[in-house]
């Protein structure tokens, strides 16, 4: 096999893949000893397309993966996709939107059709693309969070947490987005800032700043902070409050939620739209009125505002105050921050609803304490800090969403009760009683209606680091297979060695995955957690496509090849927590492509005729070569504990320089003087056979720890080198440590 005069990386690529998978080594070597190394990736959203954060995280794992694997170790790279409940969802409905449809107009089941046709689509597309980055997932284990086995995992975990007494039934203040029809957790909240008004109200004897005066309709109290002197004496007493509808009645409450530096230090109390206004009610004994609906509109109980939207709302009731001369004045420009749904950007509405929550005081205590302790190490250090403060300050999950794809609660109704559960109202110290409903993993039979509620989506990839590997099933299948004296994926793969993701997702997954491994495995998920960084463009500027700052990773693939793509992203991951990414970059690792290329044809022109034969070892004769050992040993020492380290982006620097610098412009100019041309007839035959077994030392070995990094033409390189013993691929060969 020879080398073609340049590099193609896109022929390359297109003929290695299928080899590779061909050759069945993405899969574990069931021969290989050791602790196996085990990776599941955070599985893409079936909602389009990757973007650049997927390319940077699969490739930093495809590196360690492919390094593992050359260490010999028994290696397993889960694939999959997630099925992103809400955001799939959304998707579905856009492009019915486009055509005139509506998913009422289809109905749930016809709806759920059309949402697993789009799955198909997308989910193809999204492995092709891993695919084209050079993945190397073990394809014939790729899961999918609502296929059978894992719908099984999911239903199993929500029946766990019921019989513990962990999961209840109640009204709560929720995040609500009136465009998705379906409440939000507080990690599914994006908070943007916006200019805004403040506007200070005469509020009795208080003057008060809000930004949302429309709420006042639904105010039950006054809070001041318990140390704040203005207000001690007005503390238990009770007021009457001129409104645009009549007067009203308020309990001036103390309550350290308050911030006395925020306006003239208290503030209105609306407990059914607002959290922290909720709060307070049931530390209060507040009653709670509801006064928005969930579609964002003012309710019957909003006399003549009944109807408008929230914001239609506050103009004509900000007019009529002003008329009433309850405007004492209004700051215009305030800066707040506009809670926002995270898919459709809605603006979020705090209202009571009946929702199903997981209780999490006690389900945290281990995840805190392993990683207090370190069992579980998360890189960098800053975001040990960042899971151990939401752990400590967790509240209740509400684990349901009012949407139509997803898993549906396995609770079942009475025929007759799941029609009004909408309007249903269940105090706390009232929950239905267990007539009321079943929880079963399967239908109680006659009579019994299934819940329309789907799960949070993060509570179903909650469970990926084990139900990718078959539980419950493989639990339940463990006593066959020790009869067949082979262990389970569960037991041999279980714990997982490291997961690697993005910062936003570090409570939203990470936390959950710890908390739900240790609650069903009773061992953490994985030993280590390595937090990449987040990439944006070369302004810094979030990368979208809506906004035109986005930049497809196959568009990068298609102009500069994979290996460059890859090779840019490691070369910019230096430990920063973003990276700016520059293109530029890529043109110098495209460059660099063909450095090795054609390096490696000048050395194949020096080895013509030559075949090794038995150990390929390094022979010293000259200084130049005594220099190079000395420099591709220190190479080795730090390029292995930079990958130990995940400091990507040095090892990336310290082979290119290497390879460029010490290889290419040094040991191999010289190397013209310890192989002449034409060779003279009085030639040195050792120092010659010496010369040309150290050129392949050298180049081999470099293709081996460049490997990782740019599999595809180390790959073809490979094949092409005239190495006796040499392996199948260069994906299998023996790690240089």
């Amino acid at each position: 096999m020879e080398l073609s005069k340049t590099y193609n990386p896109q022929e390359v690529e297109k003929k290695i893949y299928p080899l590779w998978e061909k050759s069945g080594y993405f899969g574990p070597n069931e021969k290989a000893d050791g602790e196996p190394f085990v990776i599941a990736i955070p599985p893409p959203n079936v909602t389009g397309e990757l973007h650049m954060g997927h390319a940077l995280n699969n490739t930093l794992q495809d590196v360690l993966v492919r390094q593992k694997r050359m260490e010999g170790r028994p290696t397993l790279w889960i694939p999959g996709t997630d099925h992103a409940g809400i955001a799939t969802q959304y998707k579905v409905e856009q492009k019915l939107q486009k055509e005139g449809v509506s998913r009422f107009d289809l109905g749930r089941e016809k709806f759920v059709e059309k949402v697993w046709e789009w799955k198909d689509q997308y989910e193809a597309t999204i492995l092709g693309q891993l695919k084209k980055l050079g993945v190397s997932c073990d394809w014939s284990r790729t899961r999918f969070t609502m296929d059978e086995g894992y719908s099984k995992a999911v239903l199993t975990a929500f029946k766990h947490y019921w019989d513990k007494g962990y999961i209840y039934r109640g009204e709560r203040v929720v995040n609500w987005c009136p465009r998705c029809h379906t409440s939000l957790s507080d990690l599914e909240i994006e908070h943007e800032e916006e200019k805004t008004k403040l506007y200070w109200i005469k509020y009795g004897p208080f003057v008060l700043a809000t930004t949302r005066p429309e709420t006042k309709l639904g105010d039950t109290a006054v809070a001041v902070h318990p140390s704040d002197e203005r207000y001690r004496d007005m503390v238990g007493k009770k007021y009457m409050i001129p409104g645009v509808l009549g007067e009203f009645e308020i309990t001036v409450v103390a309550d350290e939620a308050v911030d006395p530096a925020f306006g003239s230090g208290a503030i209105k109390v609306t407990p059914a739209h607002d959290a922290t206004d909720y709060d307070i009610s049931v530390r209060h004994h507040l009653p709670m009125k509801q006064i928005i609906d969930t579609d964002g509109k003012m309710m019957e109980n909003c006399g003549k505002y009944v109807g408008m939207t929230t914001l239609e709302a506050r103009s004509a009731i900000v007019a009529d105050m002003a008329e009433m001369e309850l405007i004492d004045h209004i700051d215009e420009g305030y800066i707040h921050n506009s809670s926002q749904c995270y898919r459709c950007h809605s603006v979020i509405e705090p209202i009571p609803s009946l929702q199903w929550f997981l209780k999490m005081t006690e389900l945290v205590k281990p995840a805190i304490e392993a990683v207090k302790s370190g069992d579980i190490k998360i890189i960098p250090e800053q975001y040990a800090g960042t899971a151990l403060h939401w752990m400590e300050n967790i509240r209740d999950w509400c684990i349901s969403r009012q949407i139509w794809w997803g898993h549906r609660l396995p609770v079942w109704y009475k025929q007759g009760e799941i029609s009004n559960l909408k309007s249903q109202i269940s105090k706390l110290e009232n929950q239905p009683s267990v007539d009321d409903y079943v929880v079963s993993l399967e239908s109680p039979g006659e009579g019994y209606a299934q819940s329309e509620d789907v799960l949070d989506t993060w509570f179903s990839s909650a469970l990926w680091p084990f139900a990718t590997l078959g539980w419950p099933e493989s639990q339940e299948n463990k006593k066959l297979k020790k009869q067949e004296n082979k262990a389970t994926d569960l037991e041999r793969f279980y714990p997982n060695s490291i997961n690697i993701t993005d910062r936003g997702i570090i409570n939203l997954w990470e936390v959950r995955m710890i908390f739900s491994g240790l609650e069903f495995m009773g061992k953490a998920p994985f030993h280590t957690v390595y937090i990449n960084p987040t990439v944006f463009n070369r302004e810094g500027k979030r990368m979208s496509k809506s906004l035109g700052t986005g930049i497809d990773p196959l568009d990068l693939i298609a102009k500069y090849g994979a290996d460059a793509t890859r090779f840019g992203l490691c070369y910019q991951t230096t430990g920063t927590p973003d990276i700016k990414f520059s293109e530029d970059v890529l043109q110098m690792a495209k460059t660099f492509m063909n450095k090795i290329w054609n390096a490696t044809r000048f050395v194949l022109m020096k080895l013509d005729g030559y075949e090794q034969r038995g150990e390929l070892k390094f022979t010293v004769n000259t200084d130049a070569d005594r220099e190079i050992q000395e420099k591709f040993s220190s190479l080795k020492k730090f390029y292995n504990d930079n990958l130990e380290k995940y400091r990507f982006g040095q090892a990336a620097e310290e082979i290119y320089h290497f390879f460029w610098h010490q290889f290419c412009d040094v040991y191999i100019e010289k190397t013209k003087e310890q192989i002449p041309f034409p060779l003279p007839e009085n030639h040195d035959e050792k120092l010659v056979k010496d010369t040309k077994d150290n050129l392949l030392y050298v180049l081999k070995n470099c293709l081996i720890l460049l490997h990782p990094i740019i599999p595809f033409v180390t790959e073809e390189i490979y094949q092409t080198l005239p190495i006796d013993g040499k392996k199948e691929f260069l994906i299998v060969e023996k790690w240089t440590a």
